[in-house]
């Protein structure tokens, strides 16, 4: 090391050093928070409603506190009564929003104001939890020039800190050891975690990698010798950092309840490797409904307490205002999270002094008076297995061009797939390898999205478990092609076309510019919808899907690329032949709904009792030049078939315990939902 940079760096561990005493003095001179003075406080595990406050300090940020006052604390609780609240202790710049003795405070401050938050919520027995950027601190990289993860041009991005380096045991630890210790908070959010990591090559990381792969030169782009390693070794270190810091913070007090920022999640589509208390992510400010039903359907699955955070406003990342959601539109977001059993928070911009907008709170009190209707209905309610849609761990981290985060075109597929399959009224859990592996058999139908790689042992394992009776679904003829020898099929061009492409449904043509694959059935498959060459009935045709029996089983293909092009490129031909191809591999599911294309249903069960969730999708949420929402048009009736074991021995339309007119006959509930407005559940006993 340069003599000036280890001058520096003594001196800054030497400062280190001293914001330790420091904190030890400021220990003594705050009165002890002391839990057992104030009523207790449920669990981030036993939480259901949560609000979210940040604002990301800067150096504009000179009397944090003037404004935050134990009237406006109190406010938000009687208004809202949430079970925790979330706040702003350290933004992506850095800078901390409280007076801290072991990080980088902003630049001013009118009291303590995180001491307010602390007695005021404790005092009414709610939890605080802290919003804290982990990997992504601008300050520290400032600070400590050596503490940054550097790109491939051996350059600091200015933001991230390495994985490999000593700013979690220098600085993240420490504070977050004085946010407990001194302030007494009841865990942490740490942001800027798994989806802003990348890759590493500051010398650590370099040498890291040799030492644990032999391999001597690290590959700087995808398509380079071993960019598969590189990218797998930086992963395992982003775990193995999140791993060392909580099993740190357990250990200096058991009680701390920590979370990292989408790990764990559809952004980090793996099993749970680390002992984070709870699951948690902030989903998209726009195209919130489509957004919240992925992230959901992933997250139940994954085995530990979660949550997902709605913004409460919208409005592109970039744009230079945003406005806030309606009552209505929030209200339906948090309908898609609670109809899959999760917890629901909303997240509220603080002022640059880290007080609150007032006017705001309404719109979170009435979203959570409508949550809490739903709390005793909803809240750990568990799916019952109808169909599985593939979110392949392995397929996903060789097509994602970074480290985590949802962007592979495989997760483009998938979203497109869930959402067709959600319009088409079928109850859908979006599963991994290690959800379905030894439960394949519990799924009727499962669904493979367009992955270019599957691990041949979970390929044998769907093979089998169509032989056993299942039916596999493969949409796509990149996936298709990893099953050529199964499906019975001739393939008339070696690989797939890019190119124009119409699908025939009831008459219509639907057309696309995408992948499509040529193929003929042999007498051991039939054929499904046809796929013209023109815009013409007339045109050259070919097989748009086949199925061919396997065993016991059936296995189809779909021959376009049908997924990723239907959030973008939506045709009602398309659509509608989805779904009828879905019909025709489940004909019988447990539960169909007639009446609109705009109900999300998730069949879930919690104890004794079947839960039918109905979540009215209608109107242009996805429509991003449409911020605000002003209503949501009620739609009904709806006609619902329920195919069940046994007779139920009532039924009732919640919340409000509404009577339902119901027949049974050959095993068949039939009943009318005469409204729907947001989200009811048909609960059957």
């Amino acid at each position: 090391m340069h003599p000036t940079k280890l001058s520096q760096s003594l001196a800054a561990r030497l400062a280190l050093t001293l914001a330790f005493s420091a904190v030890a003095v400021f220990a003594a001179e705050m009165e002890k928070f002391d839990s057992s003075k104030f009523p207790k406080r449920l669990k981030r595990a036993d939480s259901f409603l949560g609000i979210h406050f940040d604002f990301h300090a800067g150096d504009d940020c000179k009397e944090i506190g003037k404004n935050t006052t134990r009237e406006m604390v109190e406010a938000i609780l009687d208004q809202v009564k949430p079970d925790y609240i979330q706040i702003d202790c350290k933004g992506h710049r850095g800078l901390c929003s409280y007076p801290t003795k072991v990080g980088h405070p902003a630049p001013g401050f009118v009291g303590d104001p995180l001491r307010t938050w602390r007695q005021v919520t404790a005092e009414r027995g709610v939890a605080l939890f802290m919003h804290y950027s982990g990997v992504w601190d601008g300050e520290a990289i400032t600070r400590h020039p050596d503490w940054a993860r550097l790109g491939p041009d051996g350059k600091s991005d200015g933001k991230n800190t390495s994985v490999f380096g000593p700013y979690v045991d220098e600085l993240l630890i420490p504070q977050l050891k004085e946010l407990r210790g001194v302030y007494g908070v009841d865990g942490m959010w740490i942001d800027g975690e798994c989806w802003s990591v990348a890759p590493d090559y500051s010398e650590r990381a370099l040498r890291a990698f040799r030492e644990a792969t032999g391999i001597t030169d690290a590959p700087k782009k995808a398509g380079e010798p071993h960019w598969q390693e590189f990218m797998d070794f930086n992963r395992e270190a982003f775990r193995r950092y999140v791993r060392h810091y909580v099993t740190e913070l357990h250990k200096f007090d058991p009680e701390f309840q920590l979370t990292s920022n989408w790990i764990f999640t559809d952004l980090m589509p793996e099993s749970v490797s680390a002992d984070v208390d709870y699951l948690s992510g902030d989903y998209s400010p726009m195209d919130s409904v489509r957004a919240a039903r992925f992230s959901a359907r992933w997250l139940a699955a994954q085995g530990k307490p979660w949550d997902l955070m709605a913004w409460a406003f919208a409005g592109q990342h970039n744009a230079p205002v945003r406005s806030y959601k309606t009552i209505p539109q929030l209200q339906r977001e948090a309908a898609v999270v609670l109809a899959q059993g999760g917890g629901f928070q909303a997240h509220f911009s603080q002022k640059r002094d880290g007080s609150i907008r007032d006017w705001t709170m309404q719109l979170m009190a009435g979203t959570a008076k409508f949550c809490r209707e739903r709390q005793a209905l909803c809240h750990r309610s568990e799916s019952v297995p109808q169909i599985a849609l593939l979110y392949s761990t392995a397929g996903h981290y060789r097509q994602n061009p970074t480290l985590f985060g949802a962007n592979s075109s495989g997760v483009n597929s998938l979203r497109g797939l869930l959402n067709n399959l959600l319009d088409a009224q079928y109850s859908v859990d979006v599963r991994g390898e290690h959800h379905l592996r030894r439960k394949l058999k519990d799924y009727p139908l499962i669904v493979v999205p367009q992955w270019n790689y599957l691990e041949s042992a979970f390929r044998d394992e769907l093979l089998a478990y169509v032989r056993e009776g299942g039916n596999l679904l493969l949409v796509g003829p990149t996936i298709a092609g990893l099953f050529k020898t199964d499906l019975g099929v001739e393939f008339v061009d070696e690989t797939p076309t890019t190119g124009a492409a119409y699908v025939a449904q009831d008459r219509w043509l639907g057309g696309y510019h995408t992948a499509w694959q040529r193929v003929k059935a042999t007498a051991a498959s039939k054929t499904f919808g046809r796929i013209h060459e023109t815009d013409d009935f007339k045109s050259q045709s070919w097989p748009a899907a086949t199925i061919a029996p396997l065993g016991k089983g059936r296995i189809a293909a779909v021959w376009i690329a049908l997924g990723e092009n239907y959030n973008s490129k939506q045709t009602v031909a398309g659509r509608d032949f989805l779904a009828a191809l879905t019909h025709e591999l489940f004909p019988k599911p447990m539960v169909e709904v007639r009446g609109s294309r705009s109900v999300d249903v998730s069949l879930q069960r919690k104890g004794d009792r079947l839960l039918v969730n109905l979540v009215n999708t209608s109107g242009p949420h996805a429509n991003e030049s449409i911020i605000a929402i002003g209503e949501v048009e009620s739609l009904g009736p709806l006609k619902v078939t329920l195919r069940l074991a046994k007779k139920p021995r009532h039924l009732t339309l919640e919340p409000g315990a509404q009577k339902l007119d119901w027949r049974c006959r050959d095993g068949e509930v039939r009943l009318t939902v005469p409204r729907l407005d947001l989200h009811r559940v048909v609960v059957v006993e």
